[in-house]
């Protein structure tokens, strides 16, 4: 299990909105959800994105932008267009038209010039924040790349209405939205979090994916050190170079990330059942060292759930 696999195992289109639009000029598309990550792709022709806070951006045939919530943004076909805003949301989806929730164009012109991908996607519980805040507002991935082929495939199944056509649309998002992040956090002159670039370091990245395989494991620096097969200063030094703090620092603050998700998605789960499943022997230790990391107690935090909703 590396890093980014277990982070993006939070943010997964199942349940999200799938749209396939055709336009013709003018046009402005307002999507009012806020979701936590939007995947926008141009088919053919191109407009642009215009985020509530932040510059337009341009979109052409083949490109994507990914737009991180929960702030809306427009698709436009020119910057100041006259088009009236036409909202776009959940509450758009009519599953009869299609037979899916996410087969369903907002505008849908046979002669338009341009047609728009868009998925959104949910982010459940508190895995995928640590990825969703290593992204800005907007990000965008040029044509010719990994996606290339995968976009196809997604404009193939929006053109029709087969049996599993959510199932297949589900995955080829998820594969999308991969393909698109591995590539701006490769691009050059690129500035990726740390633990993306720790995972191609043959000592660190070793480690990082044996600390988020087996989470729980009575980790010592020296018993990831010889895991890793190197020895316990050039693991520490290393891993503090790469990734910003020490092995077991960082290993605190994904078993609370882990936590933080129990307590927020398994209500019937006990303190002292998310204390062991996390690697605590009990939970008075693990409620300390939430509280350190988290800054409230777990009981606090589970509480404040409909609050941070």
């Amino acid at each position: 299990m590396d890093v980014f696999s277990d982070l993006i195992r939070g943010v997964r289109s199942h349940g999200s909105l799938f749209g396939s639009t055709t336009l013709s000029p003018p046009w402005a598309l307002h999507f009012v959800d806020g979701a936590p990550l939007t995947l926008c792709a141009v088919l053919t022709g191109a407009g642009w994105i215009v985020p509530e806070d932040g510059p337009p951006e341009p979109l052409r045939a083949g490109e994507t932008v990914i737009v991180r919530g929960p702030a809306t943004f427009t698709f436009v076909d020119e910057v100041g267009t006259s088009a009236e805003p036409l909202a776009c949301g959940e509450h758009c989806v009519t599953p009869e038209q299609g037979g899916t929730r996410h087969r369903r164009g907002w505008v849908d012109d046979p002669g338009g010039e341009t047609t728009l991908i868009v998925g959104a996607y949910p982010v459940r519980g508190e895995i995928g924040r640590p990825l969703l805040d290593a992204l800005p507002v907007v990000l965008r991935v040029d044509a010719g790349g990994a996606g290339d082929p995968v976009l196809e495939h997604l404009a193939a199944e929006a053109a029709v209405d087969a049996p599993g056509q959510q199932v297949v649309l589900d995955r080829l998002l998820d594969w999308m939205l991969v393909c698109s992040l591995r590539e701006w956090f490769d691009r050059p002159g690129g500035a990726p979090p740390a633990w993306w670039a720790a995972q191609r370091d043959p000592v660190v990245g070793d480690a990082l994916r044996l600390l988020h395989a087996e989470p729980a494991a009575p980790w010592t620096v020296g018993s990831l050190a010889a895991r890793a097969g190197v020895s316990r200063s050039t693991l520490a030094k290393r891993f503090a170079d790469l990734v910003g703090e020490p092995p077991l620092t960082y290993l605190t603050r994904w078993r609370m990330t882990l936590a933080a998700d129990l307590l927020t998605g398994k209500e019937s789960a006990t303190i002292s059942d998310i204390a062991r499943t996390v690697g605590y022997s009990d939970a008075f230790g693990f409620s300390a060292a939430f509280k350190r990391v988290r800054g409230v107690n777990p009981s606090e935090f589970r509480r404040d759930v409909p609050q941070r909703s």
